[in-house]
């Protein structure tokens, strides 16, 4: 990744695979359109994030402390780590 820094900015807590979401655990605000990168024993996804829910309800950003609803791109599993790409 080159140049890019990681912040860790939360854990997955659930991962819904028929729909492919996982329900993420915040300890950092996260917003639509930031990159992230999922890591865990077995588990390297790095994407945008292109949309996230609480509730069933659309938001575009969410503080720490916050579970959020977020598609991923492949799976993920429990316990897996979230971290913010920073440029």
């Amino acid at each position: 990744m080159g140049e890019s820094k990681l912040r860790e900015i939360g854990r997955v807590i659930h991962y819904f695979s028929k729909i492919e979401v996982a329900v993420i655990e915040l300890s950092d605000s996260l917003s639509v359109g930031d990159s992230i990168l999922i890591r865990g024993m077995t588990t390297n996804v790095e994407q945008v994030v292109d949309s996230m829910q609480i509730d069933r309800v659309n938001i575009q950003s969410a503080e720490a402390g916050k579970s959020v609803g977020l598609k991923v791109a492949d799976r993920v599993r429990e316990e897996d780590t979230i971290y913010k790409i920073l440029q």
